[in-house]
């Protein structure tokens, strides 16, 4: 089986597929729709990060792909539903690189409010500018966090060892960690913080989520900090509001429109800008974050192609199937409707295997049961079971 990694991913991924049996290729770049199209025939396995989309037209092309991998935390650039409706597996790394981008944050927050971007560019022009005009400690200042995730609530615990006060909204109902506070809404926590920073996901509800009308709403001289997607942020409205004044600095690490490849121009409205930290997505860009997100993501494509295992599958029913042991597994997609598992079986029994651990799930419209059996399982079976018109598809895999 052949892998296809892009976008310069860990070589422990290499290390981890090929140990497993896999033809791996390595590529430093991403790819657009029509090079996927002409790549991806014969491809079973694919690796990429941000800034790699997977549409239905690709996945069209893709007629022996298996399992697509997100080498990041988000999977946004992946149509889940179309991989799903044709039993491609998506698999991410949602907590890989938890603390650097928590560490990022804060060391955001200690620039921005020293205002050491600035200090740094005019000791570089020669310029001996020692002022403590617009330069604040952090202890004792108020930090928003919206969205109060895996990030959220580290960036939470490690800004209250700061000595900051804490205070956070979410849509979602979380347990606050520590002193923080949970706000009743948005505008509550904007009227409140000192320092914004937004930890949401990518999901197209959220595109434009911050723009004129928030920032409008955020104290004077407050701090902004972006970290989670650059389409939630409407980039010319902080423009102005960082001219005006209103805003006192900002950090951003993601951007509506992003650079395809290492060193291509970077494009934006806030090049330039006073009190501005611009950093090239590189959040979760740490060599331990690097090294953990390509063991784990080979980890789950290599489990799912050669062992039929879907946990933690973002996209597929999750199925908690341990290791492959003695004997056969028969792995089943299916059409979530009644009497599948029965037909199952019975086609199972008619062949003679007997049936000694059966792991299962749904999720919407899809069904997979993985099913381990003390025999070999043949061809008959297999080609019993893709004739039901249930069937998305059947695979088996031996000890």
């Amino acid at each position: 089986m052949k892998a296809l990694l892009l976008e310069n991913i860990h070589p422990v991924a290499v290390e981890t597929l090929e140990r497993r049996g896999f033809e791996v290729e390595l590529r430093s770049a991403a790819m657009s729709q029509d090079e996927l199209v002409a790549t991806l025939p014969g491809v079973h396995l694919l690796g990429i990060r941000s800034n790699t989309t997977i549409t239905p037209r690709v996945l069209d092309a893709a007629t022996d792909l298996v399992a697509v991998g997100c080498f990041c935390i988000g999977t946004n650039q992946v149509d889940l539903a179309a991989a799903a409706d044709r039993g491609v597996a998506v698999f991410n790394a949602p907590y890989s690189n938890t603390r650097s981008v928590v560490e990022l944050v804060i060391g955001e927050i200690i620039a921005l409010g020293r205002r050491l971007s600035e200090k740094t560019q005019r000791m570089h022009e020669g310029i001996w500018d020692k002022s403590a005009k617009g330069s604040h400690e952090v202890r004792g200042r108020t930090l928003g966090i919206v969205g109060y995730g895996n990030i959220g609530t580290q960036l939470s615990n490690l800004a209250e060892a700061l000595g900051m006060r804490v205070v956070f909204f979410d849509t979602a109902d979380r347990l606050a960690h520590g002193n923080a506070r949970r706000m009743a809404t948005l505008d509550d926590l904007l009227a409140e913080a000192d320092v914004v920073s937004l930890h949401v996901d990518g999901r197209p509800g959220n595109a434009g989520f911050f723009g004129d009308e928030q920032f409008k709403k955020m104290k004077p001289r407050s701090l902004f900090i972006n970290a989670a997607r650059g389409m939630v942020v409407d980039d010319v409205s902080l423009r102005e509001h960082i001219l005006s004044g209103h805003i006192a600095g900002a950090a951003l690490d993601v951007f509506p429109v992003e650079p395809k490849a290492q060193g291509d121009e970077f494009m934006s409205v806030l090049r330039g800008l006073d009190n501005v930290i611009l950093t090239p997505h590189v959040g979760g860009s740490t060599q331990e974050a690097q090294e953990e997100i390509g063991w784990f993501v080979s980890g789950k494509l290599a489990a799912f192609a050669l062992e039929g295992r879907t946990e933690l599958s973002v996209n597929l029913p999750a199925v908690l199937a341990p290791r492959l042991g003695l004997g056969s597994r028969v792995g089943f997609l299916h059409v979530n409707v009644p009497g599948v598992l029965a037909d199952l079986n019975a086609r199972l029994a008619e062949q003679g295997l007997n049936v000694t651990a059966q792991y299962l799930a749904t999720r919407g419209e899809q069904g997979y049961v993985a099913t381990d059996v003390a025999g070999p399982v043949t061809d008959t079976v297999l080609a019993a079971l893709g004739h039901s018109e249930q069937t998305i598809w059947v695979r088996s895999w031996d000890s």
